[in-house]
């Protein structure tokens, strides 16, 4: 098993419940794949470092899971296509 950090950034003008939504649609997706979510931050509304789709601002989550390699590709062809998610990065943490 590795470890995996998840970075998400969620549209900042939808609503709690959607933003909410969307982030359980990708903890889901990560446990159907086999993943353990470890950790799950929120850092809130932060200004974005440059313009995204006419946004300024987004949500922070960062999701720290174990899986085992194939997962992370699985979770991010997944997410690629989610409206409500701006950017997100999937890293390996070394141990």
């Amino acid at each position: 098993m590795n470890k995996y950090e998840l970075a998400l950034v969620v549209n900042a003008k939808i609503e709690d419940e959607a933003r909410t939504t969307a982030v359980d649609k990708v903890k889901g997706i990560i446990e159907k794949f086999g993943g353990t979510i470890t950790n799950v931050d929120e850092w809130g509304k932060k200004k974005l470092a440059y313009e995204i789709q006419k946004m300024r601002e987004g949500f922070y989550y960062f999701i720290q899971f174990d899986s085992d390699a194939n997962c992370p590709a699985e979770v991010e062809s997944r997410i690629r296509i989610m409206e409500e998610v701006i950017r997100f990065l999937c890293i390996r943490q070394d141990a």
